[in-house]
This record gives C-alpha cells, structure tokens and sequence, in this order.
C-alpha cells in the first residue's frame, strides 16, 4: 500500500533536486531564504510552522500546508494545535479554504497514523 507522506516527500525532494541543479541564483536564495526564516529565533520553530501553516491555508497551497504540517508535526504541535491554527486560517481566508482545510485535517490523520 502507498505511503502518502513517503511519496509527498520523495516528490519534493526530486524536484527540489533539480530544480537547485539548475544553479539559478534567485531560486537557491529563495530557498536559503525559506530556510533561514523558519529556523530558531525570537519566535521558535513550533510558532514559526504555525504561521506558515496558516498563510499556506489562506493562500490554498496544498502542498505549502502538507510541508507545515509535516514540519508542525515533528516540531511537537499537538492536533489541538493544528486544529486552531487551521482555524484561524479558515476564519482569516473565509469559505473558500473549506476544501484544504478538508485535506490539511486528512493529511494531519496520515501523519499521526504513520506513527501507529
């Protein structure tokens, strides 16, 4: 059987992959750029990946929310977290995220089950 968080993963690192071997500057600063703003600062990681999480909702990327997800999950966020941050994130970006929220709170099951 699939493994959609296995998969998701193994995608995103392929592309990842060749889209920095192409050595496009702007794209590998972007990417350090990502990773610098959610590493350990005045805010820590767990608050930082709740924020992506609700800006990803708001702006309906699916796999932006899969990735925060993920990274909230093993950053320690509990499902009552995540559920008031997909919240927030429903309030702030109205109806029209119902169907991601739908797939963040699926993803969310895959992700506690993958440790079952």
């Amino acid at each position: 059987m699939s493994n959609p968080v296995e998969e998701f993963n193994a995608y995103r690192s392929k592309m990842n992959d060749k889209l920095l071997s192409n050595n496009n500057k702007v794209v590998k600063r972007i990417f350090n750029l990502d990773t610098n703003a959610f590493a350990a600062g005045a805010l820590d990681v767990k608050t930082k990946e709740l924020l992506g999480l609700v800006a990803s909702t708001v702006l309906r990327c699916d796999d932006c929310v899969k990735y925060h997800l993920e990274s909230s999950y093993n950053s320690g966020v509990s499902k009552e977290e995540v559920m008031e941050t997909l919240s927030i994130a429903t309030l702030i970006g109205g109806t029209i995220v119902i169907p991601h929220l739908r797939k963040a709170y699926e993803y969310w099951e895959i992700l506690e089950n993958n440790e079952g």
